[in-house]
This record gives structure tokens, C-alpha cells and sequence, in this order.
């Protein structure tokens, strides 16, 4: 493009030409472009969060309301947003490209108002039958499938310089959607927040103690948020001309980094969202029959508040001083926190808690920070058209683990009482993964040093 015309573009010329490494196009409006569109996505992206782990909230408080779950079911409960949701990043991993950001993105915020609205109505009746929740923790798992096409969508608005520290706010803040959730459920569950149109309470028994919890608050609180950032979608987000069929896409499958760097993901993001989709439950599952029962949902949201915080200076400083290095640090730091937490899980008291809460938080903090790290790592190993598949395909694998951890632990309790069995599984895993990044992009004459 000529430089008289490049100079006077604005943002809605750029469906004709894009390319964020070009300087002259940046500074004419290119990077205003980029921020609003970052802005827009992350906040529909924090809305999918919230709204994909809704469940791992409300499933702790339904056999006190007098929902006749199983412990199996409650763990299944918390696992099915996740299997759905990874489900669904993968071909979202490749739309951003195939239909434009514009429309991606809006369609994909507005399908968050289904388990919104229906898992609020749901829970209003402890007769629902364990197939109808069942089916409605399906449906949240829309809101994890959103992540694989906005990130996809932000790596291509960026040039690479600045990559790390977009995908690292983005994801950070994105990822603080599941502790916002964690957090304002035990708040909002205690008022009539919606009056009579959201719904009668339910009352809660436990040890003898009653009182009365809307849980339906839940669900209801993110309908009016995400009808807000349908239309902000809607109105202020605009496609660039970077398309690609899945086929042209697709060549990322040919490579092997595709599949290491799916692994590095699984270890971050897979326990990020493994864990946060399993903490309330395992405080339960392990504390909740000693005499001071710690409540799972005042603590919950710490974890998930940890990891989202350390995301974004997790991308920061891997932009510094490689995303491998920083990897490393936390696949160490995930290894010892999951081994640490397997001497506290059989508690004679809650005096055990206190150690046990600080290892599951190291683990927490990792994961935040290697998170960051990892997707630094996706655009320095490979070129822009494939990095976007590629960041979208990790991210589906990875957001796996918000249904591979639940079921792991369910299996671990069902088989041995305890948690360790599948912290042992993960601890091997960790492992495995602190050896591939070493070798191929950490160590001193590595095949991709990055």
C-alpha cells in the first residue's frame, strides 16, 4: 500500500490491508484497531470463564439444598463444562480465520446466555433430574470454547514483539472470569438479588444449620453483562483480511513442536483449569467431616485468583527473558507443589489445611505464570498464520484438563479415599514435560531456543 494512502486510513480500512508489523500502519491506527479489539474480547472473554465454571460453585452447594448427587455425579458435574468446552476450542481454533473476528466473536459471547438462563432456572428445583443438569453442564462448556477464538483473534491483531504481553493480558484477565464466579457465588446465592422475577430460595441444611440460598444467582448474574458485550461485539469489533481455510491451517499438524507445545500447554493451562474445576470439591472431599469444616467456597476463588494474576507478568517476563526459561521454573514449581500437597490430603484436623491450602496455591501460582509463558513461546516458534491455529489447537488440549482432573480425582477418592493417586499421575506428568522443554527449547544449542 502507498504511503499517502497508508496515512490516511482508519480502523475500518483495515479490511483491505493488515499487517501489525508493519510500523507506519500501527502508528496510522492499526494499533488503536488492535487495543479496542483486545479490550472487547477480553471482556467477553472473562464472561466465558465466569460462565464455563459456574458449576464448579454451585455443585458444592447442591446436596445441602437437597439435590441427591452422588459423589461420582458432583465431580461429574464439574468435569462436564470441561470436556465440552475443549470439545469446542477445536474447531474454534480455526473460525477466527474462516469468518472474521467480528462475527465469531459476537455469536460465540451471545451463546453464553443459554447456560446462563438455563442453569438458573434449573437449579430452582431439587427434583431435576441429574440428566438435565448434566446436560446444562454441557452447555457451559460454550464459555471454554470461546477462549480458542479470541486468542486466535488477538495473535493475529499484534505483532510479535508485543504478543506476550497481549495473549498474557488477555488470558490473564480472561482467566479471572472462573475466580469472579468462585467468589461472588457465596455473596450473591444470599439475596433475593432479582426480586421476584429470579426466583424463590432454597433452603440450606447443613450440620443442623439452615438458611436461606437464591443459588439460581448464580447463573442469572451474567445474563445483563453478557447482553452488554454481544453488542459492544456487535458494534465495535471489525474483521481483517488474514483468512485461511482449515486446510491451509491444518499444516500445523504436520509439525512436532505443535504437539510439545500441546503438552507444555496441558501441563499450565490443564492444571489451571483442572484445578480450578476440582478445588472446591477436594476441600470438601478431604476436610469437609472434621470438626471446623473450612466452607470450600471461602477459599476456592484464591486459586483461581492467583492464576489469572500471574498470567499477564508471566507474559511480560517471558517477552524479557524467554518463554522457556520461565517454563521451566514453573513446570519445577508445579513438580514440588503437587508432591508437597500429597502430605497433607488424610488430616487428622484442620490444622493440616493451612499447609495443604499453601501447596495447592504454589500450584496455582505455576500454572498462572507458565501460562503466560507458553503462549510467549507459540510466536516465536512459528510464523503468524500458523500461530494462531496453533495457540487455538493448545488451548483446546489443554482446556481438557478441566475434565481430565475432576475425573481423575473422582477415580482417585473412588479407589483409594484419597487424593494421591492422582497427584502422583500429575507429578509424572510434570516431569515428562520438564524434559521436553529442556531439551528442545531450554538447553544450550536447543532446536528452537525461545
Amino acid at each position: 500500500m502507498a504511503d499517502g494512502v497508508l496515512s490516511k486510513v482508519s480502523a475500518d480500512d483495515f479490511s483491505l490491508y493488515w499487517n501489525p508489523e508493519d510500523a507506519r500502519q500501527w502508528a496510522a491506527g492499526g494499533g488503536i484497531l488492535a487495543a479496542r479489539t483486545l479490550w472487547i474480547t477480553t471482556g467477553a472473554l472473562t464472561l466465558s470463564f465466569a460462565t464455563w465454571f459456574m458449576w464448579s460453585a454451585i455443585v458444592v452447594r447442591l446436596p445441602d439444598l437437597g439435590f441427591q448427587l452422588s459423589v461420582a455425579q458432583r465431580f461429574w458435574l464439574a468435569a462436564l463444562p470441561g470436556l465440552m468446552g475443549a470439545t469446542l476450542r477445536i474447531p474454534y481454533s480455526f473460525v477466527v480465520q474462516m469468518f472474521g473476528t467480528r462475527l465469531v466473536v459476537t455469536l460465540a459471547t451471545a451463546s453464553l446466555l443459554i447456560p446462563s438462563v438455563g442453569v438458573g432456572l434449573a437449579v430452582q428445583e431439587p427434583t431435576t433430574p441429574f440428566w438435565v443438569l448434566a446436560l446444562l453442564a454441557v452447555a457451559t462448556g460454550f464459555g471454554g470454547g470461546n477462549f480458542s477464538a479470541f486468542m486466535s483473534s488477538t495473535s493475529l491483531f499484534y505483532p510479535k514483539a508485543r504478543q506476550g504481553t497481549a495473549l498474557g493480558i488477555q488470558a490473564g484477565i480472561g482467566n479471572f472470569g472462573v475466580s469472579l464466579v468462585q467468589f461472588l457465588t457465596p455473596v450473591v446465592t444470599t439475596v433475593p438479588l432479582f426480586g421476584a422475577l429470579g426466583g424463590s430460595a432454597l433452603t440450606w441444611n447443613q450440620a443442623g444449620t439452615t438458611k436461606q440460598l437464591w443459588v439460581q444467582n448464580a447463573a442469572f448474574l451474567w445474563v445483563l453483562p453478557v447482553l452488554i458485550f454481544t453488542i459492544a461485539a456487535a458494534m465495535g469489533l471489525r474483521s481483517i483480511p488474514v483468512k485461511g481455510t482449515f486446510a491451509q491451517q491444518a499444516v500445523i499438524f504436520r509439525h512436532k513442536h505443535t504437539w510439545i507445545m500441546t503438552s507444555l500447554y496441558l501441563m499450565t493451562f490443564g492444571t489451571f483449569s483442572g484445578m480450578s474445576a476440582s478445588f472446591a470439591l477436594i476441600i470438601r472431599e478431604i476436610f469437609g467431616k472434621l470438626p471446623g469444616a473450612p466452607d470450600p467456597l471461602q477459599y476456592a476463588f484464591l486459586g483461581a485468583l492467583i492464576g489469572s494474576a500471574t498470567r499477564p507478568p508471566g507474559g511480560w517476563i517471558s517477552d524479557k527473558v524467554g518463554g522457556a526459561r520461565v517454563t521451566m521454573v514453573c513446570g519445577v514449581l508445579l513438580l514440588a507443589g503437587t508432591l508437597g500437597t500429597t502430605f497433607f490430603t488424610a488430616p487428622t484436623s484442620v490444622s493440616s489445611f493451612a499447609p495443604f491450602l499453601a501447596f495447592i496455591l504454589v500450584i496455582f501460582f505455576a500454572a498462572g505464570v507458565g501460562n503466560g509463558s507458553t503462549f510467549r513461546m507459540i510466536p516465536i516458534i512459528f510464523p503468524p498464520k500458523e500461530a494462531a491455529p496453533v495457540l487455538g489447537w493448545t488451548a483446546a488440549v489443554a482446556a481438557y484438563g478441566a475434565f481430565i482432573f475432576p475425573m481423575l480425582f473422582s477415580w482417585s477418592f473412588a479407589q483409594f479415599g484419597s487424593a494421591n493417586a492422582a497427584l502422583y499421575i500429575f507429578a509424572a506428568f510434570y516431569a515428562a514435560n520438564l524434559g521436553l522443554c529442556w531439551w528442545y527449547y531450554a538447553r544450550n544449542g536447543a532446536e528452537v531456543a525461545c
